[in-house]
């Protein structure tokens, strides 16, 4: 007799466990009603492209008024010079190392802007800005060479012994000015300035 209770309580057990786990899955499920009303709404693109052009062209106008009036500050830049890249403003003096061929007095314009701005607004190049929108002029101030540089070399108890003396040359330049030649968007062509020397 107690065989058979303890395998009826077994099996009643089975039971309750399955019906609770098959009920909760149940109610996990989504029937066909749930995910027809859970569809995505349709998202018009050309609509946010419309608003987004908008607004750009709205901050463009912003930055052209600004510029038109002398309004914008004081401007900077971030330029590429022989490998490197500087952040400059007007009147800052730059020192590029090694070689490089302009000479004194010479005024160039560098061509390579990456970035340009100024209080309200930043321009960002891909990598590089449009040519003729922005032009940075400078000027060779001075080309110097660095200060001595000793390499000394010795191997003991072998009567070796070398001291060689190394100066690079550098470059200082005076950034003259950053301005923004042509309006934001238009199609206009650039009026260029002959320079000495480009770079």
């Amino acid at each position: 007799m107690s065989l058979l209770t303890q395998s009826m309580r077994q099996l009643l057990r089975h039971t309750t466990q399955r019906a609770t786990l098959s009920g909760a899955m149940r109610a996990l499920s989504l029937s066909p009603t749930l995910q027809q009303q859970n569809k995505p709404a349709t998202i018009d693109v050309s609509a946010i492209a419309k608003e987004h052009q908008k607004e750009c062209q709205t901050v463009c106008e912003r930055i052209n008024q600004q510029v038109a009036k002398s309004e914008q500050g004081r401007l900077f830049a971030v330029v590429h010079l022989c490998g490197k890249q500087f952040k400059i403003t007007p009147g800052d003096i730059i020192l590029v190392e090694g070689y490089w061929p302009p000479t004194i007095g010479d005024e160039i314009s560098l061509d390579k802007v990456l970035l340009a701005g100024a209080r309200d607004f930043t321009l960002i190049g891909r990598p590089i800005l449009e040519a003729g929108l922005v032009t940075v002029k400078a000027t060779i101030i001075e080309k110097t060479l660095t200060h001595t540089k000793t390499h000394f070399k010795k191997k003991r108890r072998k009567q070796y012994m070398r001291i060689n003396f190394q100066r690079s040359p550098n470059t200082m330049i005076r950034i003259n000015s950053i301005e923004l030649t042509r309006p934001l968007d238009s199609n206009a062509e650039p009026e260029v300035e002959p320079s000495k020397r480009l770079f």
